[in-house]
């Protein structure tokens, strides 16, 4: 049997973006619940050991003040270890309407009175609210909730080339989280590659834990910040942490090498060899610089959005010009399509921790608002300054996104034999022989024919890679919806969904 809860605001996702919701919604007198899958709150940027005896990463001020407040403050009441596979809004009927209990409990006055603020859905033609399926350490659970955020942040981007499937090579977020979490280092001797600033952070992360980092291959070369000389300025403090962080790598002995690859990886005696090659603006491979043996490889190439929530209640979707994602469409509130959810953070675009926290907040001041605890004018107050504070972190964003773009070039490393999708065994020659033979132009033929996008990730892996792929072999833009709707949004045991029935 599940547990039912509900709560005034429901926060999805205990990361930055997450956090800062939760705080600034509490801080204004909601009562709020937060569900994350991890053991502790934090996210990855704040992951928490969770073995004794590893000592905590350090964290700018401001995050570690953040989740202290979030952990401290006596209305916030965290779920965690428990994964939201599945969401619906629900109708706002007269009886029972979850965002009139919500008001009530939130403000302690009857739903509709706004005291100051603004009635819950009273009279806006809003919805019930929403109800969250979860799976948990205690099995199924329910909760409701007239307002939600969703923070769920992203995963790594990574694009396939060959041997990326085999064992030892990771993502660059995943040795971090082991690295961080649990004290566990993937391998003794470590290359890490891809391009973005991440790839420092995680390599002086490893490097100082214990593991030898033969370099790190950045396929970007530095001159593009040249470019941005705005937008670098307006945000000093990232000019400060990424020269903290190159400085770190040339006293560790690690060197950073620009305008290269990781192309291929092979297995090699009892370890790993991975091939380093030039590569052009577009990504097109060009001379082999460099094999170098390892143990493991740990690859990012950006990061991934998570929206299938989002997808799942009908948020409106578009594809950030930036990076070619696929985020949920928002207001400068962080209000979606859908009455009642809000979404902050990396699902609106991909930022980094600093402008999803700032996001958070003001996702966090418009739930208040929302449930009655902040009149326009406490909002436009509150959010001013944090408005202010996103629009400059948005232009280093867009910045970052143009100075470590990723061209489809990459398309040119794959062999026939280069698996696609790990799930399902599809290599980008069967892709591409199935398209051909019978003409597939969209996602859903494709995945159809080939079961890509169809195993254990659903195509959260290899969904964008499949989409670029099809789009150069039929000549076609696919879009990236197809890989990103269901209403089962991961994997869970066939008896909770049996329990709870089929989603509608």
């Amino acid at each position: 049997m599940s547990a039912t809860g509900a709560a005034p605001l429901a926060v999805v996702g205990a990361g930055p973006a997450g956090l800062a919701a939760a705080v600034a919604a509490a801080d204004a007198g909601a009562t709020v619940v937060v569900v994350d899958l991890g053991q502790r709150p934090g996210g990855q940027y704040l992951r928490q050991p969770t073995v004794a005896g590893v000592p905590a990463t350090a964290h700018s001020r401001r995050a570690d003040g953040l989740l202290r407040a979030a952990l401290a403050h006596p209305r916030i009441t965290f779920r965690t270890r428990h994964q939201v596979w599945s969401t619906s809004v629900e109708d706002g009927s007269a009886d029972g309407n979850p965002a009139a209990a919500g008001a009530s409990a939130a403000n302690g006055r009857p739903a509709g009175d706004a005291g100051g603020g603004r009635p819950v859905d009273a009279g806006d033609g809003g919805p019930g609210g929403m109800t969250l399926r979860l799976i948990g350490p205690d099995g199924p659970a329910t909760l409701t909730a007239p307002a939600l955020v969703l923070a769920p942040g992203g995963h790594d981007r990574v694009v396939p080339f060959p041997g990326w499937d085999l064992p030892g090579v990771v993502t660059a977020g995943a040795a971090q989280a082991l690295a961080k979490g649990q004290g566990v280092l993937v391998g003794r001797r470590v290359l890490v590659a891809g391009t973005g600033p991440f790839l420092l952070t995680v390599a002086v992360g490893l490097a100082r834990a214990g593991a030898r980092v033969a370099a790190v291959v950045e396929a970007a070369p530095l001159r593009r910040w040249a470019r941005h000389p705005r937008a670098v300025a307006a945000t000093p403090g990232k000019l400060v942490e990424a020269a903290r962080y190159l400085g770190a790598l040339r006293r560790l002995g690690v060197p950073v090498w620009r305008g290269q690859a990781v192309t291929e990886v092979r297995e090699y005696d009892d370890g790993l060899r991975a091939t380093v090659s030039q590569v052009d603006p577009d990504w097109a491979a060009g001379a082999v610089t460099r094999t170098v043996p390892v143990d493991a490889v740990c690859v990012g190439h950006g990061f991934t959005p998570s929206v299938e929530l989002a997808v799942a209640l009908g948020c409106a979707t578009r594809v950030d010009p930036a990076d070619g994602s696929l985020v949920v469409e928002v207001d400068q509130w962080g209000r979606s399509s859908v009455p009642g959810v809000l979404v902050a953070g990396e699902a609106t675009g991909v930022g980094g921790a600093d402008l999803a926290i700032s996001e958070g907040r003001l996702a966090g001041l418009a739930a208040a608002h929302r449930l009655g605890l902040l009149d326009d004018a406490g909002l436009a107050r509150a959010a001013a300054p944090v408005a202010r504070r996103a629009v400059r972190q948005r232009r280093f964003a867009a910045a970052l996104h143009e100075a470590h773009p990723v061209p489809a070039g990459w398309t040119g490393w794959l062999t026939d034999d280069t698996v696609v999708c790990r799930c399902e065994e599809v290599t980008a020659g069967r892709l591409r022989a199935d398209v051909a033979a019978y003409g597939l132009d969209d996602v859903r033929a494709l995945k159809l024919v080939t079961r890509i996008g169809m195993g254990l990730c659903q195509g959260r892996v290899c969904g964008r890679a499949a989409a670029c792929l099809l789009a150069a072999a039929s000549g076609r833009e696919q879009p990236l919806e197809g890989f990103a709707n269901r209403q089962i949004v991961l994997p869970v045991p066939l008896g909770t969904v049996a329990e709870r029935g089929t989603p509608q």
